[in-house]
């Protein structure tokens, strides 16, 4: 059953890629803490449901309602299984809009980043008018470097964010 949002939901041949809103508290909770998020991303600090879902009103929902667009989570179609998250930010210290995901452990592999993000950057442009995206990643992250590349992302410099304590890989791709 395909989820609904009064956002735009973007399907794959495998996927769904539903806006992240509320009700999705409990996968948000389980994949910001999973020990890839912890070591690649960070410690969000969230450890209850409830803290979730006030970071999905607060981050999430707001980026939503004022962007039309943000963090989307993907669904597996055969069984409508949350695997992850992949979405467009309005990250402070950025200068253009940027392109993350995160795949729980088990769902890695699978070409589903690939799938997601792909199919999100074609309605970068289509649906949200975007003429270019970035990304940043960790320098240990080899894997999210791998993806970034396939999916035609150019690296460009290293950057440090307010507020970070390391370096990150900045890419760009004109859309």
């Amino acid at each position: 059953m395909q989820p609904t949002s009064i956002y735009k939901t973007f399907e794959t041949e495998r996927l769904w890629l539903k806006p992240m809103d509320e009700t999705d508290a409990s996968f948000l909770l389980q994949i910001v803490n999973s020990p890839k998020w912890l070591q690649f991303i960070g410690d969000r600090n969230l450890h209850t449901e409830e803290a979730a879902a006030a970071y999905i009103k607060e981050k999430v929902t707001s980026q939503l309602e004022r962007l039309g667009y943000g963090n989307n989570v993907v669904i597996q179609k055969k069984d409508n299984m949350p695997v992850g998250v992949c979405g467009l930010y309005d990250r402070p210290g950025l200068p253009i809009i940027d392109i993350g995901f995160a795949f729980l452990e088990n769902f890695e592999g699978k070409g589903y980043g690939y799938e997601a993000a792909s199919s999100l950057l074609k309605g970068a442009k289509e649906n949200f008018g975007l003429d270019k995206v970035c990304a940043i990643t960790s320098m240990e992250n080899q894997a999210s470097q791998k993806l970034l590349l396939k999916l035609g992302l150019e690296y460009i410099k290293m950057i440090k964010l307010e507020n970070d304590k390391e370096e990150m890989l900045y890419y760009e791709k004109a859309l």
